[in-house]
């Protein structure tokens, strides 16, 4: 199985967590205070790359090593068709993880220290699905494996999604949030499958895999509204998610 670096890096994680925050029912959004609280989090950017997190915590050490695979999901070829059966087998990746999660979350009767780790883990999960490069057909582990050289260093493409793509304006994740929202956010359709099959297409069709090895800034401006319409994809879909999933029953 491929490994991953960060999905969008820390910065990513935490606009993809505000912009859906907003876009919250009032009572989805208060549902979503009370489970924070439990782990003494004020807003879901808190939380947003927790499960980054668990990887560099010796005390969380196995639940890292448990949770690792369903960051990413591996499509057989470039058709980027899923079928859970060959590319998700046992709910081992991010759709089984975001379909999973999100029952649990749903779940009233569960003790609400779960339902804070699902929710923890939802929040991660449906921003890495939509990092292009976390759910392609290339065996070359999300671009861990592609290597390129940037402004005349080595490095490797998925390490330029991590951050510089959305960073290289030098913004702060809050005022790059904000500028996001002065747009309304896209309508959610679609389920977690849907969205990674998209992340799929784009590292076939997108230009995401430049053919040419050396890279400068040009590749990250040119990469970058890409990346804006994920995270503001992902912020959408993830709030409807989270409206469905706490609304309360009738």
């Amino acid at each position: 199985m491929p490994s991953f670096a960060q999905a969008w890096g820390p910065a990513g994680h935490r606009m993809v967590a505000a912009l859906a925050e907003r876009e919250l029912t009032p009572g989805a959004r208060a549902e979503v205070r009370t489970l924070l609280a439990i782990t003494h989090a004020d807003e879901l950017a808190d939380v947003a790359d927790w499960a980054d997190g668990l990887r560099d915590d010796p005390r969380q050490r196995a639940l890292w090593r448990k949770t690792s695979a369903l960051h990413f999901v591996n499509f057989g070829d470039a058709s980027c068709r899923y079928v859970a059966l060959l590319d998700c087998p046992g709910g081992r990746c991010a759709v089984g993880a975001i379909e999973r999660h999100a029952h649990v979350l749903a779940d009233r009767t569960r003790p609400g220290d779960e339902r804070a780790e699902a929710l923890r883990f939802l929040v991660h999960f449906v921003a890495d699905v939509h990092q292009p490069l976390h759910a392609g057909y290339r065996r070359d582990g999300g671009g861990n494996g592609y290597q390129v050289r940037f402004n005349g260093r080595g490095t490797h493409l998925h390490a330029l999604w991590d951050t510089p793509v959305l960073q290289a304006r030098g913004e702060g994740w809050r005022r790059h949030a904000a500028r996001l929202a002065r747009t309304p956010l896209p309508l959610a359709h679609g389920e977690a499958a849907q969205w990674a099959e998209e992340s799929c297409r784009m590292t076939r069709d997108a230009g995401i895999y430049p053919r040419a090895h050396r890279l400068d800034e040009t590749y990250l401006e040119r990469m970058r509204p890409l990346a804006e319409q994920r995270v503001r994809e992902a912020a959408a879909r993830l709030a409807a998610l989270l409206d469905r999933a706490l609304a309360r029953p009738r």
